[in-house]
């Protein structure tokens, strides 16, 4: 069975196309990405798809649900965790999971064996009887993900799940997600603007801008759509560089944005003495110059000819490590 199927999926909002003619089929048990900037649609297209607002056009279910016509049969198979908290910081953690289980006509048994067993998944069940106001972000965010499994949902949306902590919680918020989506076996659909959130966790990734998909694939095959290494130049800020660099035939591509130029070339390593050459007869000085294999920014770079923004004060250098360390764990 397909978890989620989309077919020509629009929301209008007056003027404004937040999801624009997306299709989509999710396999069951997958762990899929839905990778863009702030705006793109991601949330938007979570909440059609979770019945929170209604499709202005195409067609969508859920585990086989339309979207439309089954809303309480949807409701019943997925969990929800997005950006806002939506907890009480006045009940303890275990207080926050049973009203939510009562919610959902859970018997009494049942509530407390499910409570104690997501506890665990998440590693709370020594906070378990501590109010939340207690919590910190991340144990917070934690509850969050054992309260959307609760009642055993066939669908997990996760919308930005880590946003706003840090480097650490998030690594120990990864770990969970993939515990769940393994020991659970529930599909899991992650809304994330981090590149490396969405290429470490996601079996395939929909790149989405301006509400359309432009891409859908593995993350290694996306990253071959690029297919050669990206070289990013910043300089003293004058101009004439990315002209001189669009001259030279092994230049794929390039963007200028911010005062950084990058391009993509192949063997990279080779082609930065040139670079540097090129800068210095032009009588422009090189402040930096990078080189680094394909990624999942270079793929958004290659199709939209920007950059995905990460939030303020975030460490695109200390994530990348620690995508490193946990990738030679696996």
């Amino acid at each position: 069975m397909k978890a989620i199927t989309t077919k020509e999926l629009v929301k209008r909002f007056g003027g404004l196309v937040a999801v624009d003619s997306v299709s989509l089929d999710i396999e069951e048990g997958e762990l899929f990405g839905m990778l863009g900037p702030n705006g793109a649609g991601k949330t938007t297209l979570a909440k059609v798809l979770s019945t929170l607002i209604r499709p202005t056009s195409g067609y969508a279910e859920v585990w086989g649900n339309d979207v439309m016509r089954k809303q309480d049969e949807v409701r019943r198979c997925i969990g929800i965790v997005f950006q806002d908290p939506a907890l009480d910081d006045q009940l303890t953690g275990r207080e926050n999971l049973d009203f939510h289980a009562r919610m959902y006509g859970m018997s009494t048994l049942l509530r407390k064996r499910r409570i104690d067993e997501v506890l665990e998944l998440v590693d709370l069940t020594e906070k378990a009887d501590i109010r939340l106001e207690a919590y910190s972000g991340g144990m917070q965010r934690r509850l969050e993900i054992a309260r959307g499994l609760m009642h055993h949902p066939k669908v997990l949306f996760l919308d930005e799940p880590t946003l706003g902590l840090d480097v650490q919680t998030r690594r120990h918020i990864w770990e969970y997600i993939e515990e769940l989506n393994r020991k659970e076996g529930v599909t899991v659909f992650l809304m994330t603007h981090y590149m490396e959130e969405a290429d470490y966790l996601c079996d395939r990734i929909a790149i989405i801008d301006d509400g359309k998909i432009i891409a859908l694939d593995t993350p290694q095959n996306l990253k071959h759509m690029v297919g050669a290494d990206v070289v990013s130049i910043e300089t003293d800020g004058r101009e004439g560089l990315a002209n001189l660099l669009r001259g030279f035939n092994w230049v794929e591509w390039l963007n200028e944005q911010n005062g950084v130029i990058d391009i993509s070339v192949k063997d990279g390593h080779t082609r930065i003495p040139e670079i540097v050459l090129a800068a210095h007869e032009a009588g422009i000085k090189v402040k930096s110059i990078n080189l680094r294999e394909p990624d999942l920014e270079a793929v958004f770079l290659k199709f939209t000819g920007r950059k995905i923004r990460e939030e303020e004060g975030d460490s695109r250098q200390q994530m990348r490590r620690m995508v490193r360390s946990f990738r030679m764990r696996r």
